[in-house]
């Protein structure tokens, strides 16, 4: 099997982390005999897959894959506290894995939420290390999303410092999605969309036209409401007061991986967003994951050699520097 295809969502937490940052509202992950928990819940995933690097490139020769760049599984980000030394412990123990890997790893770590200021040294701290390719980042954080607050401060400074931002929704819960699976099923593309939508009519990807982001999960109900979002632009004042430019044109600024477990879906991401923006995602190692990358390229006629240019151009292989625009 040819090992030529550039993975950019998969998901890498140390056991040592387990215990997630101060403030979870998951609380604790946790094995049981050789299990994956998150506090009672089973996530159906075995406890090696999530922390033992081995196995997470015995899963790549597997599979064809030839680089994948690691983040946190969501559940990580530190979103209720600041969580400096359990940040600091995830981008140095992530680093490590890259750097010992062969180049058959990147990385996108974590970064502050609850503090611009201190988001954008820990940024600078990324971008001065040089081996972590950026961050990862929910799509909505307390009641806001990149369009405002410390969010837009972290695309901001990833934009800066040429570092890629991957934006990877928290599952978060509601009543209404209590059963079947809906926290992940409706909620993970809704908040996705809700981060697209916010970079859009909210102008950061406007003003911020060579940040590198990817929006996870084939950008979740993006690609269906796009029209919609056009429609309303044209027609509301207080649609396209935060953007001069139609959303159609902008949603072909950001990145999308491949994960929509749909051939039409993945053709109607591709007709918005254009062949050179989408990546190859499997979201390693969920039960929602990809599991056959290579199948799934071949089955939807996607072209191998561009996405890894993609992913490539995404990662910033080769390109990075610490030095600020």
């Amino acid at each position: 099997m040819n090992a030529d295809l550039i993975d950019v969502h998969a998901h890498w937490l140390p056991a040592s982390l387990f215990h997630l940052p101060s403030g979870s509202p998951f609380g604790s992950m946790r094995d049981k005999d050789g299990e994956l928990f998150l506090g009672d819940l089973p996530l159906s995933i075995r406890t090696e897959a999530m922390s033992d690097v081995n196995a997470i490139i015995a899963d790549m020769d597997a599979h064809g894959i030839a680089l994948r760049a690691l983040s946190p599984p969501p559940f990580a980000f530190a979103v209720n506290s600041p969580s400096e030394d359990y940040i600091n412990e995830y981008n140095s123990s992530l680093s490590k894995v890259v750097a010992d890997s062969s180049g058959r790893l990147a990385g996108l770590g974590l970064t502050r939420l609850d503090d611009a200021a201190a988001a954008q040294r820990q940024i600078r701290s990324i971008a001065a290390a040089g081996v972590l390719a950026g961050v990862a980042i929910p799509p909505v954080l307390r009641g806001e999303s990149l369009d405002t607050g410390v969010l837009r401060a972290v695309l901001r400074s990833a934009a800066g410092y040429h570092l890629a931002v991957l934006v990877h929704p928290m599952q978060l819960p509601r009543p209404e999605w209590a059963s079947y699976y809906l926290a992940n099923l409706i909620g993970n593309p809704v908040e996705t969309a809700t981060a697209v939508a916010s970079g859009i009519l909210g102008g950061v990807l406007e003003e911020l036209p060579d940040l590198r982001i990817c929006f996870v999960h084939g950008g979740g109900c993006a690609p269906a409401l796009l029209g919609r979002w056009s429609h309303a632009w044209r027609a509301r004042a207080d649609v396209r007061a935060g953007s001069s430019t139609d959303p159609r044109d902008l949603f072909r600024s950001a990145y999308f991986d491949t994960v929509t477990h749909d051939g039409k879906t993945l053709d109607l991401l591709a007709t918005h967003a254009g062949e050179d923006r989408i990546l190859c995602g499997t979201d390693y190692p969920f039960d929602m994951a990809e599991a056959d990358l290579p199948g799934f390229v071949e089955k939807n006629g996607l072209d191998r050699a561009a996405l890894q240019r993609n992913g490539a151009a995404f990662l910033g292989v080769g390109t990075r520097t610490a030095e600020p625009r």
